[in-house]
């Protein structure tokens, strides 16, 4: 238990919440009768995983995408990143049911909030609407008139934020809401925010009624304990969360991924989803093949390299490995500059001299460093670590391997 508590304060779930959830696992705990087939320990933490995913939900929660438009609004605090969320979740609506989404620009206090939306939707290539620094609430009016003319399907209106809750404020939002009559409310919030995310949640549905919540920038270090404390203190839904600041970093929320999270257990599953998306699985094929046949040479590293590039940040996927706390892979910091360098070395040489590493003595050496831009020791340096690894994986296949510990 003192572990679990551990765990879960470290993830940033509020204190109150802790004590409640670590008395009601206990309470199951005691008097479960163990199989002796398992091992107890291990049934504490299936106990433990259960009671987490109960408590975050269950099951992900849909979008209410009824209407003609179906009506979303999106609403948060300054920061919170909600109008990066408005166009990801804008995308990801459109891949995923093929329908027409409109963005709608009612922040018009915000410097260049106006133009950031357009700019995404330019990106994205999604009309935004948007009267400039009209009044926010005949801007969305509208827009839904707008949007029944033209045939769109989806509108999603990004609105004011504010660096804390005010009546101006809700004030505002209410009209809006008055207004437009939307089937979902969700709230952005910032998953790095702590404590202080409860005091904005419980402000925000005071007068808005949310429908849902959507936690950003759950790519860094913070293991998302956020979550647990607002889905227990409020039973408001968490909708999507922000995986990547790319307009395809959102997925909808998963409980059972994230109660793994909150302990530090990993999420293999987003790990795997991410290589599906990534890696070229007949590339994937070949470069095994040549793995186990003991012909890996620079040009296959060199690709292998640019798919796990495609997967986004080294050190979010290595946080995803389960027990990558306790190998200490969530302190490893991986300097995207010295992956380039390691690039900008295998690219300056020569197709022949990547299928065939022996073949690069002194005087190939200095070339390389030149056209890379790196020195002689750093070209030695990446030769003498792609051999090692050569080795290893010929260890690994004839079964002789040891971990160096």
């Amino acid at each position: 238990m003192k572990e679990v508590r551990l765990a879960l304060l470290e993830a940033d779930v509020n204190y109150k919440v802790v004590k409640e959830f670590t008395n009601e696992v206990k309470e199951k705990a005691l008097g479960e009768e163990v199989k002796k087939s398992i091992n107890p320990g291990d049934l504490f933490v299936k106990i433990v995983n259960d009671e987490l995913k109960e408590l975050l939900g269950g099951e992900s929660a849909p979008l209410n995408l009824t209407g003609y438009p179906a009506i979303l609004m999106l609403v948060g605090l300054q920061g919170s990143g909600k109008t990066t969320t408005i166009g990801k979740l804008s995308n990801l609506l459109r891949k995923k049911h093929s329908k027409k989404p409109l963005l709608v620009a009612c922040d018009v206090y915000r410097p260049a909030a106006i133009d950031q939306l357009k700019q995404i939707g330019k990106q994205l290539n999604i009309p935004v609407y948007e009267e400039g620094k009209k009044d926010p609430v005949e801007i969305s009016k509208n827009a839904i008139k707008y949007a029944k003319e033209n045939g769109y399907d989806y509108v999603l209106i990004d609105t004011a934020g504010r660096l804390h809750i005010d009546d101006q404020l809700m004030d505002e939002l209410d009209n809006i809401y008055n207004e437009v009559n939307p089937k979902e409310v969700l709230l952005v919030i910032d998953s790095m925010m702590g404590q202080d995310a409860i005091n904005v949640i419980q402000g925000f549905n005071e007068r808005l009624k949310l429908t849902g919540v959507i936690l950003t920038k759950l790519d860094g270090d913070t293991r998302g304990g956020v979550a647990l404390s607002v889905r227990h203190l409020t039973n408001v839904p968490i909708k999507f969360i922000g995986t990547s600041e790319k307009m395809d970093g959102i997925d909808h929320f998963d409980p059972e991924r994230m109660a793994g999270r909150i302990l530090g257990m990993g999420d293999i599953v987003s790990l795997v989803e991410k290589a599906e998306e990534a890696i070229d699985q007949k590339e994937a094929e070949k470069t095994a093949k040549k793995l186990q046949n003991g012909k890996f040479d620079l040009e296959d590293f060199l690709s292998s390299m640019k798919q796990i590039k495609k997967m986004g940040p080294l050190e979010s996927l290595l946080k995803l490995i389960p027990g990558a706390s306790k190998m200490g892979l969530n302190n490893i910091k991986v300097d995207p500059k010295q992956l380039a360098k390691i690039e900008a070395i295998i690219l300056s040489m020569t197709p022949s001299e990547r299928r065939n590493p022996d073949i690069i003595k002194a005087s190939r050496k200095t070339r390389i460093a030149k056209g890379s831009g790196s020195s002689v020791q750093e070209v030695n340096k990446l030769l003498t670590q792609f051999e090692q690894m050569k080795k290893m994986m010929k260890q690994m296949k004839n079964g002789n391997f040891k971990m160096p510990f």
